[in-house]
């Protein structure tokens, strides 16, 4: 196993560039790193905080894509589109 290599300094533009899949790729890489110990404490932070930036990306991404769904619903007449309304949490 060769060393590990550094965060790549990736920005917030960068990041809001990325597709969801991406991003999530990118996150899930950034927590195996940290989790592992691997880095450096400046190199950890940094990833860090580029984890927290497509994290919230991850959020706002799919934020947009509830606001977007719409849900058929058959009627007498036919179909009809109302807006979409996620399940509450069950506790």
């Amino acid at each position: 196993m060769g060393k590990p290599r550094e965060p790549d300094g990736r920005n917030r533009e960068a990041a809001q560039e990325l597709s969801f899949g991406k991003a999530l790729e990118r996150l899930e890489e950034i927590a195996q790193r940290l989790e592992a110990g691997e880095l450096e404490l400046e190199a950890a932070l940094t990833a860090f905080e580029e984890g927290v930036g497509l994290a919230r990306r991850c959020a706002e991404q799919l934020r947009d894509a509830e606001r977007r769904i719409d849900v058929l619903t058959q009627e007498d007449d036919g179909w009809s589109e109302r807006d979409f309304e996620a399940p509450e949490d069950e506790g």
